[in-house]
């Protein structure tokens, strides 16, 4: 919990810049490699924890976080580089709103991507999304597996 209100904080007080477009790919690719580094370091804490059940959970909780964080950046820094770009200008909570309706696949039609390029970093998003949930998923079991099995309890 600490860790998604740090987080979440976090990202409500980050500036936000005026970028060009090409600026804002080269952050998005940079916080992903940033996150797939953060989920490998969970990864290796889940299989040397005490309880390796609890630290899957823990870094679910705050791997997803950061994941919606990553593209409410994205499409707060394109929504200021062209208000355009979205059905409506979007400030830190409407990005944020926007990243987890999408993760979620709810999508309830209030704020779309009106371009082009940004339908793309949105399709970008809704992929690795899926991929996301898998992996995460099978990841951290197989790390709690692991634990558990380092650790000696059984598995169930």
């Amino acid at each position: 919990m600490v860790t998604f209100v740090l987080v979440v904080g976090l990202y409500y007080l980050a500036p936000v810049d005026d970028s060009d477009g090409t600026e804002v790919i080269i952050r998005l690719l940079s916080s992903l490699l940033l996150f797939i580094a953060v989920l490998i370091w969970q990864f290796r804490n889940t299989v040397n924890a005490a309880v390796p059940q609890l630290r899957a959970v823990e870094a679910l909780g705050s791997s997803i976080p950061l994941f919606l964080v990553i593209f409410a950046m994205v499409y707060l820094s394109i929504s200021r580089l062209s208000p355009a770009s979205f059905t409506e200008p979007l400030n830190h909570t409407r990005a944020l709103y926007f990243s987890i309706t999408t993760f979620a696949t709810v999508g309830f039609g209030d704020i779309t991507p009106r371009t082009d390029a940004t339908r793309l970093v949105v399709a970008v998003q809704m992929l690795l999304d899926l991929l996301l949930l898998g992996s995460i998923v099978k990841v951290l079991s197989l790390a709690t597996k692991r634990g558990l099995e380092t650790t000696g309890e059984p598995n169930e």
